[in-house]
């Protein structure tokens, strides 16, 4: 590593970091507690290798206040600030067609108080589900600067999730970097574990009765992994509403050397600059087609200017 990475790296320690909370819930049979707390661990290693901030709840002893408690007072304390925040749910979840839940040890939380607590928070936000049943936390908590992925479509899949395995492992795994960028992002950790998911049905010679979503567009929709190829979508929904998936791209838990050392305004200016061609490629459709490349071209030229920039630094 150089001297001025060295030097940038030790700058950026100083600064605030993203920060991750994993909760594991109820286990039920000592079988999933051990799976669970894997997980967990895998989170964990993610979590420091990335320099960020990492919590768990559920794994400490239970005392007066309950996991459901914990839950919302750690909510509360991370409404504000400008890095991204994880929220990691590990467990068991259900849905009964009118309020559908994440199983702690003690009360449950519901999506709907999960949706109250979050209302507030204006930060990125990116909200992993890993439980069973857990489909319908996508229409309750999409939304603008949110990342929502679910380990079901639906709330009737009920059964115990893989998803939440092939995940925890994705995320630091290099194996999982398909755009060979030298970091994993969430899109590319989300469309490996449903990969690996979709390979232990077929190899196990059951039937899937886990289908994860991922929705960053703030439709309250969700896609399929099979809508994309590469780290792109090529297919959308029949209304032809903004795919997913540009985004869940840009969020890295283990950013990469080159990524630590760009400055936030530079991060934050090629993200603004990303989501616009996505959008704009999206429009493509309805335009006109020199309209349309003039447009490309305009943003591309930003683009170029930017990394210029970046490479001319000392």
């Amino acid at each position: 590593m150089s001297v001025l990475i060295a030097l940038a790296l030790t700058v950026l320690a100083d600064e605030p970091r993203p920060q991750v909370l994993v909760v594991v819930g109820a286990a039920g049979t000592p079988e999933y507690g051990t799976a669970f707390q894997k997980w967990a661990d895998q989170w964990a290693a993610a979590a420091r290798k990335g320099n960020a901030e990492y919590l768990c709840i559920g794994r400490e002893g239970e005392g007066k206040e309950t996991d459901r408690d914990r839950l919302s007072a750690y909510l509360t304390r991370s409404r504000t600030g400008n890095t991204p925040l994880w929220i990691v749910l590990i467990g068991h979840g259900t849905d009964d067609g009118h309020e559908a839940r994440f199983n702690l040890r003690g009360p449950d939380v519901t999506v709907q108080e999960l949706a109250a607590w979050l209302a507030p928070v204006k930060r990125p936000l990116a909200i992993v589900n890993c439980a069973s049943a857990s489909g319908t936390f996508i229409n309750h908590l999409s939304g603008p600067n949110r990342v929502v992925v679910t380990a079901t479509r639906s709330g009737s899949e009920s059964n115990y999730a893989r998803f939440g395995q092939y995940l925890s492992e994705a995320i630091g795994d290099t194996a999982a970097d398909l755009d060979r960028d030298g970091q994993v992002s969430l899109l590319e950790a989300y469309l490996t574990a449903s990969d690996r998911v979709r390979e232990f049905y077929r190899t196990e010679t059951r039937l899937a009765t886990e289908h994860p979503l991922l929705d960053d567009n703030g439709d309250k929709l969700g896609s399929p992994a099979d809508w994309f190829q590469g780290v792109r979508a090529v297919k959308r929904s029949k209304d032809g509403t903004p795919v997913d998936g540009t985004r869940a791209h840009q969020w890295h838990l283990i950013p990469s050397e080159r990524e630590r050392t760009l400055p936030a305004s530079v991060l934050q200016r090629r993200d603004e600059l990303e989501l616009s061609l996505a959008s704009l490629r999206d429009q493509k459709d309805r335009m006109n087609e020199d309209e349309y490349y003039a447009r490309v071209e305009k943003i591309m030229t930003e683009l170029a200017r930017l990394y210029s920039g970046i490479n001319r630094a000392p």
